[in-house]
């Protein structure tokens, strides 16, 4: 067998068995960077501030962001080597909150202190999104309206859970991170008359 691995083939051979252990390809960051700009194109869209009571504010939209946000890395943790795409999406977010610190003028020493916020942000609404999801639509709709709409615009969150369970839906059917990136879109959501 010695002689075997020493022959002039034998490194490939040898070689082979380690290609398991590399580690593993992410998307291209063209692909994140797509997939994000998909995310904040979204959370910009007028409909949402004008039929469904999201307040158009910083905040409001930041938090229409997190909702977005939250449903594209929730869908990217079921797929193939999904942990790595979610953490290159959120630390591509995480870096997009920073330069807006930073262009609104908050200084270096303030900077990570609001990013921590940010981060507690993410976490809280997901949670709270993630547990709802399991319990019921109208728990989804009550962490909507608590957590985006300030907690006065049940009707508007209930509408705003069926968009969010109409795009869950829609994303489960996408296995692949470059066509989600390039092609996919978020569904309609229907506003009060349709």
């Amino acid at each position: 067998m010695r002689e075997a691995l020493q022959g002039s083939h034998a490194e490939p051979t040898m070689l082979w068995p380690f290609n398991h252990f590399r580690k593993p390809r992410l998307a291209p960051r063209g692909t994140i960077e797509a997939i994000y700009g998909m995310i904040v194109t979204q959370a910009r869209e007028p409909l949402f501030y004008r039929d469904f009571a999201v307040p158009d504010t910083v905040n409001g939209r930041f938090d229409l962001l997190l909702l977005h946000l939250w449903m594209v890395l929730r869908h990217l943790r079921t797929l193939a080597d999904g942990a790595n795409l979610s953490q290159a999406l959120f630390d591509h977010f995480c870096a997009d909150m920073d330069a807006n610190l930073r262009e609104l003028a908050v200084g270096d020493l303030a900077v990570p202190k609001k990013m921590q916020k940010v981060g507690e942000a993410f976490y809280g609404r997901a949670a709270a999104y993630d547990m709802a999801l399991t319990d019921s639509n109208e728990a989804l709709a009550l962490a909507i309206d608590r957590n985006v709409l300030d907690g006065q615009h049940i009707d508007q969150a209930r509408r705003l859970a069926a968009y969010v369970q109409k795009a869950i839906s829609s994303l489960a059917g996408e296995t692949d991170v470059t066509r989600l990136g390039t092609s996919w879109t978020f569904p309609l959501a229907q506003t009060e008359g349709a």
